[in-house]
């Protein structure tokens, strides 16, 4: 391994960051040089709300951030964005025509009734592979088309494909990101000419499709003056679940993974598809990972239960510690479990309040101090984590030993010994910044800073983090 650094832009639904990571010997150290929000904006739009990101306060606390990471490291050797699936900015003669709309936007709803109206659930499934969920990128695309939004631009590029594009001026899609969309061939992992024409798209929205370790190209001139460097910019697993998943440090193949955060993704790896009947009724997905693997999961809603409680509390006047919350939470008895999945915590709102009505609903006890409703999420999420869990093995036919938590609810001590008391599986929980280290890997192993597999790039992890193992109890 040479001694060299990279940077990597790594921004979830909730947060973003800038990272540094410095390779030597045989492992790779990361430094976070920039944190920053990401809070959707909520705006009028004549008739309704709109919620929308705000990418150029993105993009410019991105720039900030690689600004930081050059005085760090002048030689860095190269740049890599990832971030959260589904949601597009749409251009037209290279100008973005408004901020980007969040996939938590309530226009989805009405997508999905139109869209099921030109293609069934099935017929969607045979194409692309992709779970049923309202928020998914073909029901926007339905939603814009039915707003005259679509036919206005004449390019759909992805969050981190848009924020390349700025970097570089190179127009692209990234593969494991595109594979999220449901618009993708998941038999020819091209795009879909045919459903494109059976909903009404015209499929040269879609930009060039690009595979993970492709080198766009160096940064903009007005990009290089910002940020005081000529560096490369090289894709990366840019959905930030394909990057999390790099950065599992499994040893074999005999493991499961939760990559949880805003958003909790449960799954296995596998070399294909799982398309039967069966696994499209339990809603599971089939995406694009890295060298041509599967990344069979479901979508679970993950740590947005307790950050939406907490903004719920915060604006009744409530000071919120969440550690110690969680500790409290740990010293009560096994709480309530409700359905994580639910519809209703979807949007924004007053979560405790949804999470009482469904408790009650299910005939659960229904939680009324902080800790019970903290302690009744980590419930819940660790069902909806065992269960997937057992699910993804018995569809895919894949041997599960192990269960590797990645992510931020990778400390949750909490919400890890109850995956692995409900599962009955050990857990293995870390790395934290597991999105970072698959995309500063990727990065490395592209400009030839490492070499090997994809067990062994998860080798470099395994020797450069320490982890915390839970064993099932009872």
């Amino acid at each position: 391994m040479t001694r060299a650094a990279v940077a990597a832009i790594d921004l979830g639904a909730t947060s973003g960051r800038v990272v540094v990571g410095r390779f030597d010997a045989d492992t790779v150290r990361l430094d976070v040089v920039e944190r920053f929000l990401n809070n959707p904006v909520r705006c009028w739009e004549g008739t309704t709300d709109g919620l929308h990101w705000n990418v150029l306060e993105l993009f410019r606390s991105a720039l900030i951030g690689l600004r930081k990471a050059v005085i760090d490291e002048p030689d860095l050797r190269s740049i890599g964005i990832d971030a959260w699936g589904l949601d597009y900015g749409l251009l037209r003669g290279g100008a973005l025509l408004g901020n980007p709309y969040s996939h938590r936007d309530e226009r989805t709803l009405e997508g999905v009734r139109a869209t099921h109206e030109l293609v069934s659930q099935k017929e969607l499934y045979a194409a692309s592979g992709m779970q049923f969920m309202p928020i998914n990128t073909v029901y926007q695309f339905t939603a814009d088309r039915l707003a005259g939004r679509v036919q206005a631009g004449d390019t759909a590029l992805l969050i981190p494909d848009l924020m390349g594009y700025w970097l570089t001026g190179v127009p692209v899609a990234e593969h494991t990101n595109a594979s999220t969309t449901g618009l993708l061939d998941i038999h020819t992992r091209g795009w879909s000419t045919k459903l494109a024409n059976s909903l009404g798209f015209t499929a040269s929205l879609f930009p060039q499709l690009v595979e993970p370790g492709t080198t766009l190209g160096l940064l903009l001139p007005t990009v290089q003056a910002e940020v005081g460097g000529q560096i490369p910019v090289v894709t990366v697993g840019s959905h930030d679940t394909a990057s999390a998943v790099v950065g599992v440090p499994a040893r074999g193949d005999e493991f499961a993974y939760v990559s949880c955060g805003t958003w909790a993704l449960a799954g296995v790896e596998l070399e294909m598809p799982v398309l039967s009947e069966a696994a499209r009724v339990a809603n599971f997905t089939n995406e694009s990972g890295l060298d041509g693997r599967i990344r069979f999961l479901q979508n679970i809603t993950g740590l947005w239960l307790q950050s939406e409680s907490i903004r719920t509390w915060e604006r009744a006047g409530l000071q919120i510690d969440l550690p110690a919350l969680i500790r409290e939470a740990a010293a009560l008895p096994r709480g309530s479990v409700f359905d994580a999945n639910d519809p209703r915590l979807l949007t924004p709102g007053d979560m405790p309040a949804r999470i009482a009505q469904c408790c009650l609903e299910a005939n659960q006890p229904v939680p009324h101090t902080l800790a019970e409703v903290t302690r009744a999420i980590c419930e819940s999420l660790a069902e909806a984590f065992a269960h997937t869990v057992r699910t993804a093995s018995e569809l895919s036919g894949k041997t599960v030993r192990v269960i590797h938590i990645v992510g931020g609810g990778s400390q949750n001590a909490l919400l890890c010994q109850l995956t692995a008391d409900r599962s009955g599986l050990p857990v293995i929980a870390g790395p934290v910044e597991a999105t970072a280290f698959g995309n500063v890997l990727v990065q490395a192993r592209t400009g030839r800073l490492i070499s090997g597999s994809l067990e062994a790039m998860r080798a470099v992890i395994t020797r450069s983090v320490t982890l915390q193992h839970y064993a099932p109890r009872g």
